[in-house]
C-alpha cells in the first residue's frame, strides 16, 4: 500500500509496503500473489512458519473457551501448563515464569526483578548494570539503555539510565592473531572484572548479555569458555547474570535454551520471539529459585505488571508451538538444517570478495559484508548497503534481515538468517540461490 493513502504510522513513513494476505508454511503471500520465502522468520520469530494447523486450532479452542482474564484476579490453566512445560525443560535452578507480551517487556521485567531482589535481600546499594557494546535488548527505555547499540540509543540518550558497557565477544574482529580463543575470552572476562571493581563490586546489580548476539551483530557466538568465566565472576561478586535469549532462544540455535550450549545457568533468562512463533504476542522472564524465594519470603509481590501478562490466548498459542517443536523432533532438525545451511553458505559465499565472515549456530546464521576481505574494511555507511540488500532480496522473493552498524552502531553491514524450523533441503537451496541473485545484483562477483 502507498504511504500516501495509509493512516498507519508505519516504521518508515515514506516507504510503500506490499500487503501480506496469507501464509503457506515458510512462505508469505502478498496481495498480488507473489510468494516470499521467509529466511529470517520476520525477525527470528516465525519458527513454525505461517500456517501451522495445530497452533491455529489451539488458538481457536482457547478463544472459544476463554480469551483473557486479568492476572490480578485469576490464574488460568493454560498459563499454569505453559509455565510447567518451560520450567521442566529450563536450566537447573529455574523455578517460575513471568509472562509478558514481548521481548522488550521481558527484559524490563528482568531488570526490575533484579533490582527488587537486591532490596529484598538487604542490598539496596546494588544499582549498576553492566552490558556489552553492540548488544540489543529491546526498545523500551530500560532495555534500550541496557543495549549497547549506538545508533538505536543516540537520540534517546537524555532519557536513558546510565549503564556500563564492556567489549562484546567478537572474535572475527577483536581476537588478536597471537591469542587463542580461550585467551581472548579470558581477556574479556578480565575487562568485565575491572569494570566491576571500578564501579564498586558491592554496587553492581547484574551483567546482561545475549548468548548469541542477534540483530546488532548478526549471529555472533562466544568463544569457548567465555560464559563460564562470566558466570564465575558474577558469582564471585554476588552479581546476577541475566541472559537475553529473546532472539536466540526457544530452539533457534538447536537447544531449547541457548545457554545450554554454553554450560551455564543464568539467574534470569528472557525469551519471546520463538516462544509463540508469531501466532500471538508473548514473551517471558524465567526466574531462578533464589530470586523467587527472596521475593516470596520478603514483600511477597513483584512491584511490576502489564495489562496483558499471562494472556490466555497467547499462552495457548505458545504451548501449542512448544509442544509441536518437541513432538516433531524439530530441535534435532534445527541442528541438521543449520549445518546444511552453513555448508551451502560457505560453498557459495566463502570466497566472495565482500563476505568477511559466515557464522552462527543452528538456524541462526550471519554473513558479515566487507569492502575488502584482507583488511576487513567495512563499506562506507553512506552507501546504506544493508537497505539495498533488503530491498533487492524482497524483489527476489526472499525475506532476510540485513542490518548496518555491525562494528560500532555506524560502520559495518551484515545479513542475518533465521528461517523456520520446518524447512527441507530444497528450501535451503532456494535461500542460497535467492541470496546469491541478490548479491550479484547489488555487489556483482
Amino acid at each position: 500500500m502507498s504511504h500516501a493513502t495509509s493512516h498507519v504510522f508505519h516504521r518508515h513513513l515514506t516507504q510503500s509496503y506490499p500487503t501480506a494476505v496469507g501464509g503457506d508454511g515458510p512462505y508469505l503471500l502478498d496481495a498480488s500473489g507473489k510468494r516470499y520465502l521467509d529466511a529470517s522468520g520476520g525477525a527470528a520469530v516465525s519458527c513454525l512458519g505461517h500456517s501451522d494447523p495445530d497452533v491455529i486450532e489451539a488458538i481457536r479452542e482457547q478463544v472459544g473457551r476463554l480469551a483473557y482474564a486479568h492476572t490480578s484476579f485469576f490464574t488460568t490453566q493454560v498459563m499454569e501448563d505453559l509455565a510447567d512445560f518451560l520450567i521442566e525443560r529450563a536450566p537447573a535452578g529455574m523455578s517460575s515464569v513471568y509472562f509478558v507480551s514481548g521481548g522488550s517487556e521481558a527484559v524490563e521485567a528482568a531488570l526490575k526483578m533484579a533490582r527488587q531482589y537486591a532490596i529484598e535481600i538487604g542490598q539496596p546499594q546494588r544499582r549498576h548494570l553492566i552490558a556489552r557494546r553492540q548488544s540489543y535488548h529491546g526498545n523500551t527505555l530500560g532495555a534500550l539503555a541496557t543495549g549497547g547499540n549506538a545508533w538505536r540509543r543516540r537520540q534517546f540518550e537524555p532519557l536513558l539510565v546510565e549503564v556500563s558497557h564492556v567489549s562484546p565477544c567478537y572474535a572475527y574482529r577483536d581476537q588478536r592473531a597471537d591469542e587463542t580463543p580461550e585467551a581472548y575470552g579470558e581477556r574479556l572476562a578480565q575487562e568485565l572484572e575491572a569494570e566491576i571493581q571500578r564501579l564498586g563490586a558491592e554496587s553492581v546489580l547484574a551483567f546482561v548479555a545475549e548468548p548469541v548476539v542477534g540483530a546488532t551483530m548478526g549471529a555472533v557466538t562466544a568463544v569457548p569458555g567465555y560464559f563460564r568465566r562470566i558466570r564465575e565472576i558474577c558469582d564471585c561478586y554476588g552479581i546476577l547474570l541475566i541472559l537475553d535469549e529473546v532472539m536466540c532462544g526457544m530452539g533457534r540455535t538447536g537447544s531449547l535454551f541457548a545457554c545450554e550450549q554454553e554450560g551455564v545457568v543464568p539467574d534470569l533468562v528472557t525469551i519471546a520471539k520463538g516462544l509463540g512463533a508469531g501466532y500471538q504476542p508473548i514473551g517471558a522472564t524465567l526466574v531462578s529459585e533464589r530470586i523467587r524465594d527472596a521475593i516470596a519470603q520478603g514483600s511477597g509481590f513483584f512491584q511490576h505488571g502489564h495489562t496483558y501478562i499471562g494472556h490466555a490466548t497467547a499462552c495457548a498459542a505458545a504451548l501449542a508451538v512448544q509442544r509441536a517443536i518437541e513432538s516433531r523432533g524439530l530441535l534435532s532438525q534445527v541442528k541438521r538444517l543449520g549445518d546444511g545451511l552453513q555448508q551451502r553458505l560457505v560453498e557459495r559465499f566463502g570466497d566472495h570478495p565482500n563476505v568477511g565472515d559466515i557464522r552462527g549456530r543452528g538456524l541462526f546464521r550471519g554473513l558479515e559484508l566487507v569492502a575488502e576481505r584482507d583488511t576487513k574494511m567495512p563499506f562506507d555507511p553512506s552507501r546504506k548497503l544493508n537497505a539495498e540488500m533488503k530491498r533487492t532480496a524482497m524483489e527476489n522473493g526472499l525475506m532476510c534481515y540485513p542490518m548496518g552498524g555491525t562494528l560500532d552502531g555506524v560502520q559495518g553491514d551484515h545479513i542475518l538468517l533465521a528461517p523456520p524450523f520446518i524447512l527441507d533441503d530444497t528450501h535451503l537451496d532456494d535461500i542460497v540461490d535467492k541470496l546469491d541473485s541478490t548479491f550479484n545484483a547489488v555487489l556483482g562477483r
